[in-house]
């Protein structure tokens, strides 16, 4: 790894899921869609890092706004649980102290990547899960909503066809008041929806972060790698900040934003080597799919994924603004 001078050249890259995402899979109107709010978003976190924002808070801000977003899978719009629910995921870590938060299953909070900064920030824990992280976010004043506020039509058809087809009964419909006319813009289908963020700010402290609704008709409580810290998330100002995105069973099997940061700090090869063989090769003979980003204090910055494409943004001090939806976007 390079040497770091008294001031970085700052980077960004984001995440919005990987999987079935190829021009033959999406529509045209979908693909400026997402093409739009993910420049949006990776723009909102460029002028915060250029005006000499951190890292940590350039990550919080990209994933809080995509959490707004029914586009994607986190927060509103979030995949509906087999019972019917919208239950939300999130981690953050901060590379410059290790320090790291996440929650699991929560069910009224808008941000959830707000809650895990502030389990990490001010609690003693790591990880928080369900009514207790909910608890914890009243007790600090974390913005909650109904949880109606998460419902997308699209996303609870989806559980429908899911249910008809595993022969599992469905659960009462969640009153639902308020239209989305983006609601038909929304791609679900053959993806794996978490959305991710990577930054590196002026003072060289890289982050990451990442939030989930997790997958279409998860039961029994299923927690995917999104909020593990060092599965789905991990930043070193050491190594590097990783997000992922994918099938959550293997990224935990893998420990595999961890996994790339200690590759990456020991073989000394370039970064976008490193997540392409643990990705493409080492992911892929388990079976598993999806896709990372990663950021380095050096200023390198990676995108790999085994999916026909990936939602991704990456923008830098010195490099303009790429948004890339395909497989040879980027």
């Amino acid at each position: 790894m390079n040497s770091q001078s008294s001031r970085s050249a700052w980077s960004f890259a984001l995440h919005g899921g990987a999987g079935a995402i190829s021009k033959g899979a999406i529509t045209d109107e979908q693909e400026n869609a997402y093409r739009d709010a993910l420049k949006s978003t990776a723009s909102l976190a460029a002028a915060f890092l250029a005006n000499g924002g951190s890292a940590l808070g350039a990550v919080e801000m990209a994933v809080r706004a995509m959490e707004d977003d029914i586009l994607f899978n986190a927060g509103r719009g979030a995949v509906f649980t087999a019972d019917g629910r919208n239950d939300l995921d999130a981690a953050i870590m901060d590379g410059a102290t290790l320090a790291a938060g996440a929650v699991a299953g929560v069910r009224h909070t808008r941000h959830p990547i707000s809650l895990a900064r502030a389990v990490m920030e001010r609690s003693e824990q790591v990880m928080l899960i369900g009514e207790g992280a909910e608890s914890f976010a009243r007790l600090q004043k974390i913005e909650e909503v109904d949880s109606g506020y998460f419902f997308t039509e699209r996303r609870w058809k989806s559980l429908k066809r899911l249910l008809a087809k595993m022969s599992w009964p469905e659960p009462p419909r969640p009153l639902y008041l308020r239209p989305e006319p983006r609601d038909h813009l929304v791609h679900d289908e053959g993806k794996y929806g978490t959305v991710g963020a990577v930054a590196l700010d002026h003072n060289g402290h890289v982050a990451a972060a990442t939030s989930t609704g997790g997958i279409t008709g998860k039961q029994f409580g299923r927690v995917g790698d999104s909020p593990i810290i060092g599965a789905g998330c991990y930043a070193s100002d050491r190594t590097c900040a990783v997000s992922c995105t994918g099938g959550g069973e293997y990224f935990i099997r893998m420990v595999m934003a961890h996994s790339i940061a200690m590759r990456f700090r020991y073989r000394e090869e370039p970064l976008q080597n490193v997540t392409d063989g643990l990705v493409r090769h080492e992911l892929t003979a388990i079976g598993g799919r999806g896709g990372v980003i990663a950021i380095a204090p050096d200023g390198q910055v990676a995108c790999s994924f085994n999916t026909e494409g990936m939602y991704r943004a990456r923008v830098a001090e010195n490099s303009p603004l790429i948004v890339g939806l395909f497989g040879g976007d980027m």
